[in-house]
């Protein structure tokens, strides 16, 4: 089967890329190679054996030729980060969705499935329960509250305590930009691919850490900042107090479920969360890498927030489950082949300062009162 995969030379991409040509698969990569995830040229990385375009998802004439020629797609191209560059996530994320649907149906494909990359912050703050109203969707938490460091979510009707529980993927409640910019691209393609009978399957990744990820990021990838920070030396600073639960999914688990949603007929015509099944602490990760590093320097909690962030997320991966799919690597196990990969990069000095310093001069970090 002759496969396009839109994004294909960065993290998730590449490795699915990997996964589609050990089953025989022709792969056909569209990528546009942007600064700062890449840089120079296509990754060492990437498979000699995959054919690469380098291009933008936007542009009409290059997707329709590609899309022509393909019997399936995994749609990875997106713009992610935390800057306040609101029109750039729906020109990229929502637009090139929009476009690969207009050109499927108007060249009148019949393509063998679409899989749409989607995201675990499309269910925002998630699900909690307060013993006194029960299930609660909470929204934002205020800058007044955050700038206070009151950093736990309270009800919304009576103000108490909440329960975090796992989210499924009925709640759509997304609170950032790229959050939003996600819900729309997976409600679009499912809907489109409903209307005009293209099989399409949206992927909700909870935070996804392997081997590859971008060390260039500003924003993405608690175990890349931690894992940097410790192998140039310092210690790194863990936002809030430490206590926010996330669900950490190791990269190989991902390539997993992205073949049982290529390959289950099942799988057709739902979104799915693909998670780590577990609650982790952003505390409980950094000890990890610390553990890791064999340091004596242990992370640091300074007041800093990120504006915005959720307080806790974790996703329900039952419905995954039900198809066969299971994660199978702990958190540990990403951070070790994390940081023997990090071991292998040259010119990583001077990322972490530069990052810092973009997002406090946005205000997408901020400190404590």
């Amino acid at each position: 089967m002759r496969v396009l995969v839109t994004g294909g030379a960065g993290f998730i991409g590449s490795h699915t890329c990997d996964a589609l040509l050990a089953r025989g698969h022709h792969v056909v990569v569209l990528d546009a190679l942007t600064p700062p995830v890449h840089r120079g040229g296509p990754p060492p990385y990437l498979s000699p054996e995959v054919e690469l375009h380098h291009g933008d998802v936007r542009d009409r004439d290059l997707v329709t030729t590609l899309v022509r020629r393909a019997d399936a797609v995994f749609h990875f191209a997106a713009y992610q980060d935390y800057l306040p560059e609101f029109s750039r996530f729906v020109d990229v994320n929502v637009g090139s969705t929009a476009l690969l649907y207009e050109v499927i149906v108007a060249e009148r494909l019949d393509l063998a499935r679409v899989v749409v990359a989607s995201s675990q912050a499309a269910m925002g703050e998630g699900l909690y329960r307060c013993p006194k109203d029960g299930d609660q969707l909470p929204t934002m938490r205020p800058e007044e509250a955050l700038a206070a460091g009151r950093w736990d979510v309270p009800c919304p009707r009576c103000g108490g305590p909440l329960q975090m529980l796992a989210t499924p993927e009925k709640v759509a409640n997304p609170q950032s930009p790229y959050g939003m910019s996600k819900l729309w691209e997976e409600t679009l393609a499912l809907q489109l691919g409903r209307r005009y009978h293209v099989p399409t399957v949206a992927l909700r990744y909870s935070i996804v850490q392997g081997p590859r990820q971008s060390v260039r990021n500003a924003y993405s990838g608690a175990c890349r900042i931690f894992c940097l920070h410790y192998r140039l030396g310092s210690a790194p600073t863990v936002y809030e107090d430490g206590r926010s639960v996330r669900d950490y999914v190791h990269i190989e688990d991902v390539v997993g479920a992205n073949l049982v949603a290529f390959e289950d007929e099942r799988a057709v015509g739902r979104v799915l969360n693909v998670g780590g099944g577990r609650p982790f602490t952003t505390a409980e990760l950094a000890e990890t890498v610390r553990r890791q590093y064999r340091s004596d320097r242990p992370p640091r909690v300074t007041g800093e927030y990120r504006f915005g962030d959720t307080r806790h997320i974790l996703s329900d991966i039952g419905q995954m489950r039900a198809l066969g799919w299971e994660p199978k690597r702990h958190p540990a196990d990403a951070v070790a082949e994390y940081a023997a990969w990090l071991e292998q990069l040259d010119g990583v000095a001077g990322i972490l300062e530069k990052a810092s310093a973009r997002m406090r001069e946005l205000g997408v970090v901020r400190s404590v009162a």
